[in-house]
């Protein structure tokens, strides 16, 4: 899915990535904990590193889950690649500026906190006496948990998921019909983009846990993706059908960025929604809208997106489009006989489907 995150948060999704299970890191800090050694592991290796590190033994050996579990037994940081291909150093006694910020206590810990800052390397404590996995990315530190807990959570919100896309359906096959009959209010497009983007929030967080869970959240990933598939085309319909002067105006990405922005509070009020999408504020929420056909274009079987383009920017609105004749669709470019009478019966299809599922 695609969703706006900060710099730091997408270098410790990649970190997690690197640590989930299944993954030779996370191996060898799993080995570490059952040895109650402790470790302190540096990914990336450049001049800084350097800098800061004295003593030691230069290695420049294969990286080994059961190398680097003996070299934690040994006081002193071991230092990897951030490819986590070689171990370049161990028993290293690293000294970062201790001006930096730092509110851990433990030795341990408050040094990977400042080497994290200062390298901009992520650093990986394994506590011996807690018995705890943290990475520190940056400003952030993350205690790594145990599968189990971490798919307990995951199942929860998968849970969430399954009832809010429920929902979203039907406010979905809600507005398809409004559409056809052209009675589509402000509310109505308020209520899909609502929906749509909680959908994606609990999305996100999901994903999160999937990468978080490595080999063991295959079976989550297949479930969030059957779930969510088509979603973010549908986020991106719903912005070019209704938002006032279509393409000419903002992106879809604006303006879903601006969606995204909203807190949970805003989100759940419709008039937030219309306002950040330009459709109007509270006052403005039973005004009737009239969609470009976006939406139920993409229904159509085989249509490509030029000529999609084509067929709203000659006929403007999608209650313009269900009235035009074969002979009025071929005027657009693109659009042969063939073509004509292909959009001709799917938009038929579609306009009786959704309202036979509305009524019946």
């Amino acid at each position: 899915m695609s969703v706006a995150r900060t710099e730091e948060q997408e270098r410790l999704r990649a970190t997690l990535a690197l640590t989930a299970p299944g993954t030779a890191l996370r191996d060898g800090l799993e080995r570490i904990l059952r040895g109650r050694t402790g470790a302190l592991i540096v990914i990336g290796h450049d001049r800084t590193v350097e800098s800061i590190s004295t003593g030691g033994f230069a290695l420049d050996v294969p990286f080994t889950a059961t190398g680097l579990r003996e070299l934690a037994k040994m006081d002193g940081g071991i230092i990897v690649d951030k490819d986590l291909t070689r171990i370049t150093r161990a028993a290293v006694h690293l000294m970062p500026d201790h001006t930096i910020h730092s509110v851990e206590t433990g030795t341990r810990h408050r040094t990977a906190d400042r080497v994290a800052k200062q390298t901009g390397f992520p650093v990986i404590s394994v506590s011996q006496s807690m018995q705890i996995i943290a990475a520190y990315v940056g400003e952030t530190r993350y205690v790594l948990e145990d599968s189990g807990k971490i798919l307990s959570r995951a199942n929860q919100a998968l849970a969430t998921l399954e009832r809010y896309k429920l929902r979203l359906d039907e406010v979905s096959s809600t507005l398809s019909a409004l559409e056809i009959e052209d009675l589509v209010t402000v509310r109505d497009v308020a209520v899909v983009a609502q929906r749509l983007e909680m959908v994606t929030r609990i999305a996100r967080e999901i994903e999160d846990h999937v990468l978080e869970l490595g080999s063991d959240g295959r079976l989550l990933s297949l479930q969030l993706e059957e779930l969510v598939t088509g979603v973010d085309a549908e986020r991106e319909l719903v912005i070019r059908d209704y938002v006032p002067g279509g393409r000419r105006t903002k992106s879809p990405e604006v303006l879903l960025g601006r969606l995204e922005a909203l807190s949970p509070t805003d989100l759940v009020d419709p008039a937030s929604a219309a306002r950040v999408l330009g459709l109007g504020t509270a006052e403005h929420l039973d005004g009737a809208v009239a969609p470009r056909g976006y939406r139920l274009l993409a229904k159509v079987p085989r249509l490509p997106s030029t000529v999609v383009d084509g067929l709203v920017e000659h006929f403007g609105t999608l209650q313009k489009l269900l009235s035009a004749g074969i002979d009025d669709l071929q005027v657009v470019d693109g659009v042969g006989e063939l073509r004509a009478r292909s959009v001709r019966e799917g938009l038929s299809r579609l306009a009786e489907s959704t309202i036979l599922e509305r009524y019946v």
